[in-house]
């Protein structure tokens, strides 16, 4: 009869605790995306700019603009927690915002061309084309993200553990795990990049103007 007292009394407090825990708000996964202006740049000449951008330039052309951003991943945590009688258990709810984008975003023309002029406004309505492709890429993940970190972590109940021990799991996966995947996303936008800066719409800035932008660089 000891045993089966014993057994109930258990049962009792771990479901007192059960029911402590979920006091606590579900988990959550807020998405933000950076909404900054974008920089204007003319102080480079062409040359400078073709150094700078070496990497995204076709072989043997002049860089006359040039759109560059930082891509940014931010995870930010706040958790409410239950921390047991004993001190050795908890039960947290943690509530993730992942903001991401590109801080800052610049537009370089190259000085060569000043501003009003033909070639400066062939230039720069180019570099607005890359400016939008980043913008709508931005936009376009968001829903990819929204929906695979929730499937992660907005779970239907707190997080059970040894205090302090499930923060720092969650905090290392969102390092060396998640981090990593929203820049592999954001990274993707290379590819829209790519399809602006075709060898045709290279000849059609060079040859515009009435032959400006080559006599410029010659």
């Amino acid at each position: 009869m000891r045993r089966i007292v014993l057994v109930i009394l258990i049962a009792l407090s771990s479901q007192s605790r059960a029911d402590e825990c979920e006091q606590l708000p579900p988990p959550s996964v807020v998405i933000k995306r950076f909404e900054e202006g974008v920089a204007m740049n003319k102080q480079y000449g062409y040359k400078t700019l073709t150094n700078l951008g070496a990497k995204l330039a076709r072989p043997g052309n002049q860089v006359l603009g040039l759109t560059r951003g930082n891509a940014v991943v931010r995870f930010s945590m706040s958790a409410q927690s239950i921390i047991d009688r004993t001190g050795r258990w908890e039960c947290f709810s943690p509530q993730l915002t992942l903001t991401y984008g590109f801080s800052p975003m610049t537009v370089f023309v190259a000085s060569e061309f000043p501003e009003g002029s033909c070639a400066y406004k062939e230039i720069y309505e180019h570099e607005l084309r890359h400016v939008k492709a980043y913008q709508e890429h931005m936009v376009g993940i968001e829903k990819a993200l929204q929906e695979t970190l929730s499937r992660r972590f907005s779970t239907s109940g707190p997080w059970r553990g040894p205090v302090g021990q499930r923060r720092a799991q969650l905090q290392q996966e969102l390092d060396e795990r998640w981090a990593r995947y929203v820049e592999r996303e954001i990274a993707r936008v290379d590819v829209a990049q790519a399809l602006i800066d075709t060898p045709e719409e290279y000849a059609r800035v060079a040859n515009s103007c009435n032959g400006e932008i080559k006599a410029r660089i010659r």
